[in-house]
């Protein structure tokens, strides 16, 4: 395989050694080396999968640091994405059951 190669293809790769291993047609001098190969589609298919998600976290990190802005392309204004101020306690009730 390729140093190119894809997460699919090392996928594809590691299922088809475990079919031949769990039916039974492998032998001894041949299951060191399937062994020995499934553990380089493993580390492979780690690093895909660390480098897909370092640049998934990137553009979230991206997006965050963006401001926020309304469709008119107006800022948001710091009031309108604060917490709503809690209505006046009826009569009678605890003021805390409002907070």
């Amino acid at each position: 395989m390729t140093t190119d190669a894809t997460y699919r293809h090392a996928i594809a790769e590691l299922e088809a050694i475990l079919r031949a291993l769990e039916t039974d047609t492998v032998d001894v001098d041949e299951l060191t080396t399937k062994v020995q190969r499934s553990s380089e589609l493993i580390r492979l298919c780690k690093q895909k999968l660390r480098a897909a998600e370092t640049a998934i976290d990137r553009v979230f990190d991206d997006l965050d640091e963006e401001p926020d802005w309304e469709p008119t392309g107006e800022p948001v204004a710091p009031e309108a994405t604060s917490k709503p101020t809690p209505a006046a306690p009826r009569a009678g009730l605890s003021p805390r059951l409002f907070e």
